[in-house]
């Protein structure tokens, strides 16, 4: 009699496949499909018992009719006949159990016994349901085909729901990494970073303890920069010697390192571990920047744990994400010194153009008072005082002049830095340089590359400067957030060709009473402003045979344009 023409087989498959379908939790769909089982074969008890991937035990899942502690019961793979089954993965008939030297006897009153493992994919063996009854050779051989029969379809029905778990449990991890990321864009001090790294490790990966070692390649130490734990105590406050410390395995290899149990007398020398009885296992991955490891995320449990693939890719994400945040947070602070150092460099730019105004000025007069000098020819006889006079004077002239000269010849600069470049990188660059200001400011940049690329002869540290004041600028003109776009474009004026950048920002526009003066120096919209940025612009592209002018502005937003000459093959 095949199984499928059993009576008892559609309900019993039905029942088991609707249960499946009304729960994502795994142990009460256990729990009901034993229940459905026990119920068809009028079993006195059964169990489903799970291979545990850590210790290779089997462990009583759920259970019906067994005395209670029999829960606790953990099978070797062979031990019982439920072991057996497990280890050899074939489904076992014991019509009399006191004949069977395999039976390890829980409840006095067995005497059949049906098994069946569960097969999953790949073959493994994942568990194993059976199910005993009170009468010798109440189960037979069709009996044992439909208990293999619903055992496959519980199988399939059980890993489906640990499949729908998982799939859930990566779409939880995936928001938190991207709400634990969002939030690492924001922290600008590294302390707040750290402390905020560990501390979500810990939650996402339900840890005891997390703990945040930076390196000091230089010094060869690593020192415990942040924790999240219950026993702050147990870690060393100090620096410690690379060579002593378990994080030396990280980063001399850069791969993750775990250890399934820390309190074993080998692990006693390590000084970076946590003197804390409570912590069992650990899995340290490393923090790396580039290629250089800056510090190693390092998560304990509290219990003895083989950690899998997908914990070590977490981990792994973690580590990642705070060796980013903490670059990013380096570069924020670059940024600023670069703005601040650029506000310097306006003033001194400033101060330079004014100096060679100055002496351009003073030349004219000085070079008349020269020639008219000499023109009176004074000449005084030996010992009349007004000789020595005549000398200095003419010494002094001599010195203006020379000073005068020295003026002009540094204001004109060095031309030797002027180089040809691709005007794509150069916005490229810059727009990298100032990324982590527009993220924390909100806004998106949008950039247009040209179609073909557009070579210009030039400085690119002056191009850059110009570039970055535009952008500045637009990100001052929207305090709330917005968008800038970039656009690289071609012209012709004169019949030469040129490149254009046109930098458009969603801000509020110029002031109608400042449109016609923006490029005057000194002149600003702003309290804080010095009024030197697009007058130092307009000047560096000048003197690069360039220009830069207003297209457009008003409520929507302003658009500033380069005009840079295309350098010739």
């Amino acid at each position: 009699m095949d199984a499928l023409t059993d009576a008892r087989a559609y309900p019993a498959l039905y029942r088991i496949s609707a249960l499946v379908g009304r729960t994502e939790d795994p142990h009460e769909a256990l729990k009901a499909i034993l229940a459905v089982i026990a119920e068809t074969f009028e079993a006195g008890s059964g169990s489903i018992a799970l291979v545990d991937p850590d210790s290779g035990r089997l462990v009583i899942e759920v259970q019906v009719g067994l005395p209670a502690d029999y829960a606790e019961v953990n099978l070797r793979p062979g031990q019982g006949i439920t072991g057996w089954v497990a280890f050899h993965g074939k489904p076992l008939l014991v019509k009399d159990v006191a004949t069977d030297t395999r039976y390890v006897r829980v409840r006095p009153s067995v005497q059949a016994e049906m098994a069946v493992p569960m097969v999953g994919a790949g073959g493994q063996i994942i568990g194993v349901i059976n199910v005993d009854s009170d009468k010798v050779g109440s189960f037979n051989e069709v009996d044992l085909a439909l208990l293999i029969l619903l055992t496959d379809e519980a199988t399939a029905g059980i890993q489906r729901i640990w499949q729908l778990r998982h799939l859930h449990g990566k779409a939880r991890q995936l928001e938190s990494l991207v709400s634990i990321g969002q939030a690492l864009v924001t922290k600008l001090e590294p302390r707040d970073l750290f402390e905020s790294v560990t501390r979500d490790a810990r939650q996402i990966m339900q840890a005891r303890a997390c703990a945040l070692y930076l390196l000091d390649p230089e010094r060869r130490t690593v020192r415990v920069a942040a924790l999240a734990g219950d026993n702050p105590a147990a870690w060393p406050a100090d620096e410690m010697p690379l060579d002593s410390c378990l994080a030396a395995v990280v980063i001399r290899t850069r791969r993750p390192v775990e250890h399934s149990h820390i309190q074993a007398p080998e692990f006693a020398d390590l000084i970076d571990l946590p003197r804390d009885v409570v912590l069992q296992s650990v899995l340290a991955v490393p923090m790396l920047e580039s290629k250089d490891v800056i510090g190693v995320l390092a998560v304990f449990t509290d219990r003895v744990h083989r950690f899998n693939n997908d914990e070590k890719r977490l981990t792994a994400a973690l580590a990642s994400l705070a060796a980013v945040a903490l670059q990013n947070s380096r570069l924020y602070t670059r940024v600023f010194r670069s703005e601040e150092s650029l506000r310097k460099n306006e003033q001194l730019t400033t101060l330079g153009l004014l100096a060679a105004e100055i002496a351009h000025e003073i030349r004219n007069p000085l070079t008349v008072i020269k020639l008219l000098y000499g023109y009176l020819n004074l000449d005084f006889p030996e010992g009349d005082p007004r000789r020595t006079d005549v000398r200095l004077i003419g010494e002094k002239l001599d010195q203006l002049e020379a000073i005068v000269t020295r003026v002009l010849g540094f204001a004109k600069g060095s031309s030797s830095l002027h180089s040809r470049w691709n005007l794509a990188e150069i916005v490229d660059d810059t727009l990298l340089l100032v990324r982590l200001k527009l993220a924390q400011g909100k806004i998106q940049v949008h950039a247009s590359p040209p179609e073909r690329p557009l070579l210009i002869d030039g400085h690119k540290g002056q191009i850059q400067q110009v570039l970055l004041n535009l952008i500045i600028n637009a990100t001052q003109a929207m305090p709330d957030g917005g968008a800038i776009t970039v656009a690289l474009g071609t012209e012709e004026r004169n019949g030469a060709p040129f490149a254009t950048i046109d930098i458009t920002d969603s801000g509020t526009g110029i002031p109608e009473h400042l449109q016609a003066r923006v490029f005057d120096s000194f002149l600003s919209g702003r309290p804080d402003g010095t009024g030197l940025g697009l007058a130092i612009a307009k000047r560096i592209l000048l003197s690069h045979y360039g220009d830069i002018q207003l297209v457009a502005t008003g409520p929507q937003g302003t658009t500033m344009r380069i005009v840079l000459p295309i350098a010739r093959s």
